[in-house]
């Protein structure tokens, strides 16, 4: 059998046609158009997968599911999208209205990082893990928890977002407009926020130079840091101390085996080693608890297709 994957994102739907085994056999997408309207972009949903099915050249019964994962709240149970905040949905009941477009497989939704640590655990760097924590660093900082072989989701699947964990009281501004959490220090926002107030009192740092030429990009301030640059190598550790003041809180809680960082940011191996220490270090029972791995997720820039897609394989959340 084959499923279809959906990663619904602000600039673009992505699509991927997945066999049982995690592999992609056929990947789509299309461009989202600023302020179309949610029911409209449904529409464009359903296109997709009907595209998808139809480029693969594989017969419709041997589809076996779609699963879609949306960077926003979404209740999972009733196939609804409560609210994305960068596309035009609000209570938006998604299955019902790709049913009425004429998709009449078993259709799953969740949040993308949900999908994304089900890819994880499914076919990823966790395969096999039954207790899994997954940060994604991008525009925002999004978290997948599995524990004890399910998916957290919380009450009608409101749960689990510990971007906005509160780590600094009266502390940034966060992109859901209060102060201190998690995400407006950890999120890769936050990372080129913190390079520009370094740059404003380093001008002459070879980090200032290279913005410059090069754009204010994550890679640059990575690149600079190997280089030896004093600021970008500053910038660099307290932004992993940043990402681990959370991670450690969500390690004491849950314990995973495994602590992934997802995102393009997560490709640094500036990140992943000294993070590992980080957390050894301050985990409560360091020297008795089991270890918990600290690991770069495997899938990239598929990660949501894939984990979409293991929705669909496995009918629910459960491992």
């Amino acid at each position: 059998m084959y499923y279809v994957g959906i990663d619904v994102g602000g600039m673009s739907l992505k699509a991927g046609l997945i066999d049982e085994n995690g592999n992609i056999v056929k990947k789509m997408s299309v461009k989202t158009v600023p302020g179309r309207k949610g029911e409209l972009i449904v529409g464009d949903l359903a296109t997709l997968i009907k595209d998808i099915i139809k480029e693969a050249g594989i017969d419709e019964k041997e589809v076996g599911g779609v699963g879609m994962g949306f960077p926003g709240s979404v209740w999972d149970e009733k196939g609804i999208v409560r609210y994305c905040c960068n596309i035009d949905f609000v209570n938006i009941p998604m299955v019902k209205l790709l049913k009425e477009n004429g998709i009449n497989y078993p259709i799953y939704i969740s949040n993308d990082a949900n999908c994304a640590v089900l890819g994880e655990a499914y076919f990823g760097a966790a395969k096999g893990a039954k207790n899994v924590v997954l940060i994604t660093l991008g525009t925002g900082l999004g978290t997948g928890i599995i524990v004890d072989g399910r998916l957290l989701t919380g009450n009608k699947s409101a749960g689990s977002e510990c971007g906005h964990m509160q780590i600094n009281i009266g502390g940034a501004i966060c992109g859901c407009g209060k102060k201190g959490h998690y995400e407006a220090y950890a999120s890769a926002t936050a990372l080129l926020r913190q390079a520009k107030d370094a740059c404003e009192k380093h001008p002459e740092s070879m980090l200032n130079e290279e913005f410059k030429k090069k754009g204010y990009e994550g890679y640059v301030i990575f690149e600079c840091a190997k280089a030896g640059d004093e600021t970008a190598k500053k910038v660099v550790a307290k932004y992993i101390k940043y990402i681990g003041m959370g991670a450690v809180s969500l390690c004491n809680i849950f314990f995973p085996e495994y602590f992934l960082v997802g995102g393009g940011i997560a490709n640094n191996s500036e990140i992943i080693a000294p993070l590992q220490r980080y957390i050894s270090r301050n985990i409560y029972g360091s020297k008795y608890n089991p270890k918990i791995k600290v690991l770069a997720a495997k899938h990239l820039n598929d990660a949501g297709i894939i984990g979409a897609a293991c929705l669909a394989i496995h009918g629910s959340s459960a491992l």
